[in-house]
């Protein structure tokens, strides 16, 4: 699998992130607990996105959002239906985080959906050092969400 600065041009990619909203928008149906961004959203300034390749096909995408100097967000996490549990997430999440790292970042914090839908990414994360946290930036509680974080 190759990594690569998403320059959210292709369709390919526009493609994985309208599949993505629509799942979020399936999951939580209250629009106010969805926080996942759209094209649009993705391309404002502080946000990286990549974008993971096997070969010439997409399988799946994430971002980083400055909040501040020493802290980011982990945004945009998804992997494409058929290559889900094949290592494409804890690819493209270790690879935010190293990136993350050269950057200057010393916390990422991120925030999920609390429903029975998003307990793999619950667990993904777990296992990548983030633990359970207040809200963060401009997040308030919400029964619908969780948030996490780590230090870098």
């Amino acid at each position: 699998m190759r990594i690569e600065v998403d320059d959210l041009t292709a369709p390919e990619i526009a493609k994985l992130l309208t599949e993505h909203l629509a799942d979020m928008a399936e999951a939580t149906p209250d629009p106010r607990s969805r926080h996942a961004l759209d094209l649009d959203g993705l391309r404002a300034p502080g946000i990286t996105v990549w974008s993971v390749w096997d070969g010439d096909k997409l399988v799946g995408c994430g971002a980083l959002k400055r909040l501040d100097d020493t802290h980011a967000e982990v945004k945009s996490m998804r992997t494409v239906a058929h290559r889900r549990r094949s290592g494409v997430a804890s690819t493209v999440l270790t690879h935010i985080i190293e990136q993350a790292r050269s950057m200057g970042y010393t916390r990422l914090s991120l925030e999920t959906g609390s429903g029975p839908f998003y307990e793999p990414a619950r667990k993904l994360y777990e296992r990548f050092g983030f633990t359970y946290c207040e809200p963060f930036a401009d997040y308030r509680p919400d029964p619908n969400s969780v948030f996490m974080t780590r230090t870098l």
